[in-house]
This record gives C-alpha cells, structure tokens and sequence, in this order.
C-alpha cells in the first residue's frame, strides 16, 4: 500500500503531467527488435526539400516502450506534401511509416531508419448536412470531429471510446465503440482517398477498389497513406443514461434481453468489477436509452478530470487499498456525481432521469489516465469472445491475473460483430472485452505482462476467440494466424500493390 504524506506526493500522484503525452527518456524503453531490411547502404545526406519536423532521434508510442530510431519526421499540412515525402523516400531507399496520435502500443507506427509520416497536421473536418457525411482528413481527432458536427444537429455513427485519437490512426486499426448497433468504423466509411507508395491517389470503397478497401480498414498503414475519409453520419440525440450492478455470470442473458432486444437502447457498455474481494465478478451495465420526448441538445462541455479521480486510479496501479477504493468509487459514488443534463419534460423529471447527448457521452478524453507516474506504464488488451464463452474466458482471466504482478485498472464488455475486411477481429457476433492494464516500466515488468499477453491469448483462441492486434506484440505469429485467417493474403496483396515494400512497420516485420 502507497502511504500519501505530505504535499509533495500527493500532488504527484494526483497531478497531469506537463505533456499530454509524457515518455521520458529515462523510462526504460523495449527496443523495437527488428533488422531494418530496408534501410539505405549508405547514410541518406540530401537535404529533405520541405520541412523536418525532427532529423534524426527517435520516436515512441504512448506506452513510452518502444522507443525506435529513426530517420526523421515529416509533418504534411497537404497532399502535395504528402506525395513530396513519398518521392524523397522512393528517390532515397527510405521506408516510410505512418503515425498519428500514436494510441497503437506495439511499434505500429513506426520502423528502424522510417521516414515517419506525422500526419496530425492534415486535420481538416467538414460536414455535408444534405448528404449527412462528413469528410475528415486522417490527422483530425475524433474531438475535432464531435465539435464540427454536433452544432448542425448531427453525430458520427460510431467511433472509439476516446476522442483524443485520429481518424487515420482508427481507420488502420477499424476501431469500434459504444455503439454497438452500428458495428465497427469499416461500416460507417462511404469512402475515403489513399495515396499509394507511387504517389497515385485513389478513392476506395466497399465498390470501388473493393480489395484494396478491405485491405486498408484494419491495414495497420502498410499499403498508402489515409488523406481523408467520408463518414456516415447520424442524427444527434438525446439519451437517459441508466446503471444497473449485476452478476458477470449473468451478463450474456441480460444483454440479450435487456439491452440488444430494446430498440431503445442505442450505446451501451459494462463495467467489471477491479476489487480484490470480487475480482471480475460484479458488472456495472451501462445503457444509453433514446427518450420518446425529445429534450434540448445542449452544447457539448469539456470536462477536465479532477485530481480526486486521478488520484484514485493512480493508487490503483498498486493493488490492494487503491483497487478497492476505485471500485467503490465506480459503484456507489459515481452515480451520485454525474454531470447530467436536467430533463424539461415533466415525466422524466419526475423519474430523476440523467440525461445525456449522444455527442457528450463521445466527447471524452479521459485525461485522468494521463499521470507523472514515470515507474508505471498502462497497456491495453482486448479479447473477442463467442457470446456463450466469455464467462468462462473471465474465470481463466481472474486466474491469470492472480499469478502476475500487471495490475488490471479497467475492464469493460462491449458487443461487436462481423465485418468484411481482410484483417477481422470478429468472425460472428463476439463479446469484446477491453483491459486496461498497469505495470511497471523494468525489465521485470515487461516479462510479467509478456507471459500474462501470452496465456491470455491462448485462453482466447482456446474459447473460439481472438484477440485485437494494435497493442504489444506478445503474440506469435501461429497465434495471429491462427486469429486472422486472412493473414497470408493479407501480406501477398500488401506486395501487390507496394511491390517495393515502402511502407513498413513493426507488425510487417515480425509476421509478414
């Protein structure tokens, strides 16, 4: 248990850090352990014609372990810088590598000697109200887009859970989010350009270059350059947020009847339980109901994380005291102090109903996980469970979990389905089930959480299941195999239309 005394420490662990995104050089880095393959023979020494954002140096990921050097960073603000960097690259043997916020925790977005294509300055957003489309360009957040479309009354069908990522970034990994009805990012695009290694740009879709549109969503940025997507999107609403606490046991029934069979039930997602005295075993549903009276759409509010809340997650990243005070936290303060939208209409007063836009429950940035806390590191996981094995999955997590020093700071249960890309993460209806996890940045740590990624991997595909590719590559390539029965043809038409192998990255180099 940590003891607090003093002010010092307690505005440590309570405190942001100084960067949204803070990997200090002295964090012990796991070195991205793969020979460039191709890298230029000699040194490239030709000025770049535009600008470098950095020359040289290293880049890393937001689990601040992957530090990989690397020739230099662009950062294009258009297309025409966009291609520029591809024909220095080309004219220069460079591999390039794409990257936008950097959320992937495995090397995804970055390679030995890359050229890395930053692409958060290409970041423009606009809204076609009479085709109900947006067009984002790959650098743009998910934030950026919730404040361009909710004004005018809309709202993107889906999108990840945090709005602190690029559109680009989750279009390469097919995000998913709370809305469980509209299925993955793949579902929602219309259409969206891609510049290939040649400099040739191309418009795809689900009938357009179909082949190379499957390749792309959920494509990890190896066969071009995302330069915008057309997104569907959806009427803004408002919802009446409910929680119940229930058995984990009892989840697959409830979902079904209580949660996919009322039509009012747009978002949805399950908390389970982090306290040692019943680890996995309480769940919090969450459901977003449509109202049948329709309430005023409010503005959309930023809402920053106090220190109270960071604090409390920070001590849960050593087990025991902080663990349970979390949970406790989570089920019986927290639905006293929801910031929720007082309802006008009278029978829905008169119920205490919390209120919410669906564009409010998005607009979240969860800058709480963001921390000072330079001995720990978090890392994600997320399993796709068949809907009738995710119990007995949960029963092989708690007992992993009791034989490995990671400390799980989250877990939550969402509703996924399948779709038509070459890399699927769900071959039917699955559950999803994401971890959030803390452990400490050593060489120990690193083991425990490879072992732990390991086995529950195995437990995974073991059940049916499968297992999401963007985090740390633990796995082995039989195991991705065995997950993305595609893989191999994934990699031959990755050479098919980059016959040269320009775009490269850590994942390419371990499994190609």
């Amino acid at each position: 248990m940590i003891v607090l005394i003093g002010e010092p420490k307690f505005l440590l662990w309570s405190g942001a850090p100084a960067a949204a995104k803070d990997c200090i050089v002295r964090m012990v880095p796991v070195q991205v352990s793969v020979a460039p393959s191709h890298s230029p023979v000699t040194p490239v020494t030709a000025p770049y014609p535009g600008t470098l954002e950095q020359r040289g140096g290293t880049v890393n990921d937001v689990s601040c372990l992957n530090r990989t050097p690397v020739y230099g960073v662009v950062r294009p603000l258009s297309i025409a810088e966009v291609r520029e960097a591809l024909a220095f690259a080309r004219e220069h043997d460079l591999v390039v590598s794409i990257a936008g916020t950097q959320h992937a925790m495995g090397g995804q977005a970055s390679y030995p000697g890359a050229l890395v294509l930053d692409m958060r300055g290409f970041d423009a957003v606009t809204v076609d109200e009479s085709l109900r489309t947006a067009t984002v360009q790959a650098g743009a957040t998910w934030h950026k887009v919730l404040e361009t479309v909710h004004p005018v009354g809309l709202s993107v069908s889906t999108m990840p859970g945090i709005d602190v990522l690029s559109v680009g970034g989750t279009v390469s990994v097919n995000a998913h989010g709370l809305d469980f009805r509209a299925g993955s990012l793949s579902s929602t695009i219309r259409s969206m350009r891609v510049m290939l290694a040649d400099g040739t740009v191309h418009r795809i879709s689900r009938e357009q270059e179909p082949e190379l549109f499957r390749s792309v969503v959920g494509g990890y940025g190896l066969f071009g350059v995302v330069l915008d997507v057309e997104l569907d999107l959806v009427d803004s609403e408002m919802y009446r947020l409910r929680s119940r606490v229930i058995d984990y046991r009892d989840f697959p029934e409830v979902f079904e009847s209580d949660v996919a069979a009322d039509d009012s039930v747009r978002l949805t997602y399950t908390h389970l339980s982090t306290s040692p005295e019943n680890l996995l075993e309480e769940a919090i549903v969450y459901t977003y109901e449509r109202v049948d009276a329709p309430e005023p759409i409010p503005p959309l509010e930023q809402r920053d994380s106090d220190r109270f809340g960071r604090l409390v997650l920070n001590l849960a990243r050593t087990g025991g005291f902080g663990q349970r005070l979390k949970w406790t936290a989570q089920r019986d303060l927290l639905p006293h102090v929801r910031n929720c939208t007082e309802a006008s209409n009278e029978a829905l007063r008169e119920a205490e109903a919390c209120m919410v836009a669906r564009n409010q429950v998005m607009f979240e940035s969860l800058d709480l996980l963001q921390n000072q806390l330079t001995q720990y590191t978090d890392v994600l996981h997320e399993y796709f469970l068949p809907q009738d094995r995710l119990v007995p999955f949960i029963d092989e997590l708690r007992a992993q979990l009791g034989t490995h020093d990671a400390q799980l700071l989250n877990a939550s249960i969402r509703s996924v389905q399948r779709e038509d890309i070459a890399l699927d993460y769900a071959q039917g209806d699955r559950f999803s089930l994401v971890l959030y996890l803390s452990q400490e940045v050593s060489d120990a740590g690193n083991a425990d959480m490879a072992d732990l990624t390991r086995n529950l991997i195995a437990a995974s595909l073991e059940r049916g299941g499968t297992f999401y590719l963007p985090y740390q590559q633990h796995y082995t390539r039989e195991q991705v195999a065995q997950a993305y029965p595609e893989l191999d043809n994934f990699f031959a038409n990755k050479r098919r239309y980059d016959p040269t192998l320009r775009f490269q990255n850590s994942f390419f180099a371990r499994y190609a």
